[in-house]
């Protein structure tokens, strides 16, 4: 098996490993931004997931560090706008960036609203009849395309970490400590931290996953470090100050903070004054959060400077 390292390497796949589409490529900082399609066993769609391959990757195997969006957006907003390329190259990080939903399922209603539907998935894996097909991001995110990096791609085994961005934030939380010991470490910018108790959880879970509020719980960070027990999260978490969600309670940090404290679960939840939620505070932060994950991706931190 070849495994994908460069703009013009074809990608050699198992007899039963999905068959993805390579759709463009970019060198950057050395390595590579490729963008790849793939019809997805999980949300019977096809989906859309960018890479960015460090040059690192053409010689040895590297870790994989995934990062999940927020609302409304594709596997393209942090591609091009956070600026991780250039630390993800030098610390020789593999990059997976997925899309936020399933496109294309035709469902009526998904794309009515901007919170709720195409690109709002919460990464939950839906109950509700009408969304259970296909609404299954979190089965996606955890199972499926790890599995596709795994087959397709230069990566050292057991080596992952994950982050995300508001709804990709309590994405990112909740798959890592839903998976005991998968990710070696978890971070998050602004996000939202307790959704049983924000009317953006509340409509998400609601249409997702019913009106059980319990069953909610299994998809909220607040509630799942109550009760972690797995190997340390490794969590660090920015929240600007100047952020119009968090002011309007759709964030609730401090709730989050709160139970970590309580359940003994070391967190560092930074509060970075005059932020808001734009990828502007992204870019600030991204640099941080990449040596956060390098620190317990690499058994020694400089094996790949």
């Amino acid at each position: 098996q070849r495994r994908v390292h460069g703009g013009k390497q074809r990608i050699s796949l198992h007899k039963m490993a999905t068959t993805l589409e390579k759709l463009s490529s970019a060198k950057c900082f050395g390595g590579y931004v490729n963008r790849y399609q793939h019809f997805s066993t999980s949300t019977q769609t096809t989906m859309k997931f960018h890479v960015f391959i460090p040059a690192q990757a053409a010689e040895q195997n590297v870790p994989v560090l995934y990062w999940l969006s927020g609302l409304t957006c594709t596997d393209e907003n942090f591609i091009q706008k956070a600026g991780a390329q250039r630390q993800a190259a030098q610390r020789g990080i593999l990059l997976v960036v997925p899309d936020t939903s399933p496109r294309g399922a035709n469902i009526e209603g998904e794309s009515e609203s901007w919170d709720f539907g195409v690109g709002a998935g919460f990464y939950v894996n839906a109950t509700e009849p009408k969304w259970s097909k296909n609404y299954r991001m979190f089965d996606y995110i955890t199972v499926e395309l790890p599995e596709i990096i795994k087959a397709n791609f230069a990566v050292l085994p057991g080596k992952q970490s994950i982050f995300g961005h508001s709804m990709g934030g309590h994405g990112a939380l909740v798959c890592a400590m839903r998976n005991p010991g998968m990710y070696k470490s978890v971070s998050a910018f602004a996000p939202i931290s307790n959704p049983v108790s924000c009317p953006w959880g509340v409509k998400a879970f609601t249409g997702y996953l019913g009106n059980d509020q319990e069953a909610w719980k299994a998809y909220d960070a607040t509630h799942l470090i109550k009760q972690y027990q797995g190997p340390p999260l490794n969590i660090l978490i920015d929240q600007g100050t100047e952020d119009n969600f968090l002011k309007q309670n759709q964030l609730l940090p401090e709730n989050f903070q709160k139970a970590a404290d309580e359940a003994r679960h070391l967190s560092t939840v930074r509060f970075q004054e005059g932020y808001d939620h734009s990828y502007w505070f992204i870019q600030s932060f991204i640099g941080d959060h990449i040596d956060h994950h390098a620190q317990y991706l690499f058994d020694n931190l400089d094996s790949l400077l």
